[in-house]
Order: structure tokens, then C-alpha cells, then sequence
């Protein structure tokens, strides 16, 4: 039998799918509800799919960010919810001007969490599942798995979940050594 370990808190991230007006926003929403960003990846053009063109228009943009700090593990049901409520508030007749993907970076994956069920997703509560998106690897960073979108495939996603990846263990460090009052 196994025992049960603690559960380590892991790195929030959100993802950004916006119109060029809105992006600004978003952040701002972020930071108000989940506290400082402390890590923005470059804003790229979204064009690897044309997914949220009906609702949201053409010339989408898209950037991910991390949030200082950690947060428990157990949170990312509420968060996608919160999430979610945050679209909505900013919505013109109904559609959204901004799409926001909260998920967690631990130390060896990246996980989405998503309203959609499919055979790679695990039902957290909630309404909410999770999908373990990227995989890390020592000599290879981030790695995609088959069911892994296209944009976070890119060199761009990764490299910046490289450099989010690192802020985290260094949060972790600190989180484990207060709660050891070695700090």
C-alpha cells in the first residue's frame, strides 16, 4: 500500500486568446483576481487555428503568462470558474473579446484545465477536467503530447514555460523552507 504524500503547490499560469483592444484587460483581470504576473511571454499573432474567429474576429493576439507566487493544487477548479465568470463580464452581445486557459506548471508537466471532456482528461471536480499538456524533461525541456495544441507546441510556449518552470522551483524552494522555518 501506498502512502499518501503531500501534495506540493504548483505555478499558475494563464493563457491569453485576445482582440488587439482587449489584451490589456485581460491582464488587468488576472492580476486583480489572481494577484502580480510575474513573467509574460512575447505577444505573437494567434493564427494556428481559426477556432475563435466567429466569436472573437481575425488578427487575434496571444501570450501567456505566470503568476507570482504558488497556489494548492486542489484551487484549479475555482480558478477555471473564475476564469470563465471573467470572459463573461467582458462579453459584447454574448461574445467574448478575450479567452483566458488557467493551468499549473509542477515540476515535470504542464496541466490545462477545460470545461471539455475527452479520453486525455481527467475529471477535477466542479465541471472542470485537466489535461496534462506539455511533459518536461531534463535534456529536452517541454515536451508536446499527441493531444497538445498547436500553440503550445510552439518554441514560443515552451521557451517561456522553460523560464516559468524556474521562477516555480525557486518559489517552491521557498515555500518549503518556510514551512520547515528554515526562513
Amino acid at each position: 500500500m501506498g502512502k499518501v504524500k503531500e501534495i506540493l503547490p504548483a505555478k499558475l499560469i494563464v493563457g491569453i486568446i485576445a482582440r488587439g483592444d482587449a489584451l490589456d484587460m485581460a491582464l488587468n483581470e488576472i492580476e486583480r483576481a489572481f494577484g502580480s504576473v510575474d513573467a509574460r511571454s512575447e505577444i505573437v499573432l494567434f493564427d494556428w487555428t481559426d477556432y475563435y474567429r466567429d466569436e472573437m474576429g481575425d488578427g487575434l493576439l496571444r501570450q501567456w503568462v505566470s503568476v507570482e507566487g504558488v497556489v494548492e493544487q486542489d484551487r484549479l477548479p475555482d480558478i477555471k470558474l473564475l476564469t470563465n465568470e471573467i470572459e463573461l463580464k467582458h462579453a459584447i452581445d454574448g461574445k467574448r473579446v478575450f479567452n483566458l486557459d488557467p493551468g499549473f506548471i509542477l515540476h515535470s508537466k504542464l496541466i490545462l484545465a477545460t470545461t471539455k471532456d475527452y479520453s486525455h482528461r481527467i475529471y477535477i471536480g466542479k465541471g472542470i477536467f485537466a489535461e496534462v499538456t506539455l511533459i518536461y524533461k531534463k535534456k529536452t525541456g517541454y515536451e508536446p503530447l499527441p493531444w497538445t495544441y498547436p500553440d503550445y507546441r510552439s518554441e514560443i510556449a515552451r521557451g517561456f514555460f522553460r523560464k516559468v518552470r524556474e521562477i516555480y522551483m525557486e518559489e517552491l524552494k521557498d515555500y518549503l523552507a518556510r514551512k520547515a522555518n528554515l526562513i
